[in-house]
């Protein structure tokens, strides 16, 4: 992989009356890699997808995609990009292949091209059993990767995903995924996502975290791990809020985070676990499990986001 930029924003911004959506946001995307945008909601992410296709013009700064001003030329932008909102139109009358033959009309796909692209489409997006079923009859797995291969269907450079994943089942993520990097590895594809799962983000080649509109911290997975200082143990324990009330006050606890029934504790590098355990005997606290762990994506997003409130 190289380092040239498939997009580039500089002091991008975008306010609707009173709130600042995006605000003079910087992003760099490299190009033939998967770059994750997250935040929480309200943080901007589908603002700045929406600035970068087009559909809205910025208050200020630049953005270039695929080596195109966006104000200056956004027809060119957007014969460049494939984009995919979160509710994206798929007309569920149609069958998968004229929902593709439509979007081929759309785009303006010469005719000598259809056949051959529509045959790869289909078999890429493992749409082919199905190629006659109507877009409204498609499980929610299904009809995410039509909708994929609807925005693939003139063969953008970049990929503008929000959300494509979210209500879907775990094993359509993983197929869905799994077209993204063959995408990517295959065809040479650049995608900027979105996406609520911090588990995707860790299939990300790169990812930003923002919040109003600002970008928090940027980098490789591996990267922003040692963003989290010290130490992360990961903790079985009941009753769990009774756990977690005892665990806070400790000395050189630096943040307790309820992951389903485990506690991820974030301590300083010198923190004795003895101490931990005995405070939980003292409060009746049953210890099942404790282990040291890397930080995952969501321990990165709660620190950095408790980081930037305590500023």
């Amino acid at each position: 992989m190289n380092d040239t930029p498939a997009i580039e924003t500089f002091d991008l911004s975008r306010s609707f009356g009173p709130v600042r959506a995006v605000n003079r946001l910087n992003l760099t995307v490299v190009a033939r890699r998967i770059h994750g945008l997250l935040g929480p909601d309200g943080a901007g992410k589908t603002t700045t997808l929406r600035l970068l296709c087009g559909a809205l013009r910025p208050d200020h700064g630049r953005a270039i995609v695929a080596g195109i001003d966006v104000v200056r030329d956004p027809e060119g932008v957007r014969q460049r990009i494939g984009y995919m909102p979160q509710r994206f139109s798929l007309y569920g009358d149609l069958t998968v292949l004229e929902n593709l033959r439509f979007y081929a009309d759309a785009y303006g796909v010469p005719q000598a091209e259809r056949t051959a692209l529509l045959t790869r489409l289909l078999g890429f997006s493992r749409l082919e059993p199905f190629r006659n079923r109507r877009a409204d009859e498609l499980s929610g797995g299904m009809r995410q990767k039509l909708a994929l291969a609807c925005a693939l269907i003139h063969r953008p450079q970049v990929l503008l995903l929000d959300e494509p994943t979210t209500g879907v089942d775990p094993v359509s993520r993983r197929e869905f995924w799994d077209l993204l990097h063959e995408a990517v590895h295959d065809h040479g594809m650049t995608v900027l996502l979105t996406t609520p799962y911090m588990d995707e983000a860790e299939r990300c080649h790169e990812v930003s975290f923002i919040r109003a509109g600002d970008v928090l911290a940027h980098g490789t997975p591996r990267e922003l791990q040692r963003l989290v200082p010290g130490i992360v143990l990961e903790i079985r324990a009941e009753p769990r809020h009774a756990a977690e009330a005892a665990i806070r006050v400790l000395p050189g606890v630096r943040d307790v985070h309820v992951f389903g029934d485990r506690l991820h504790v974030i301590a300083e590098p010198w923190f004795d676990d003895a101490s931990l355990r005995q405070r939980l005997t003292d409060a009746n606290v049953a210890l099942h499990a404790i282990r040291p762990v890397a930080p995952g994506m969501e321990d990165i997003f709660l620190y950095l986001q408790r980081e930037r409130t305590t500023q």
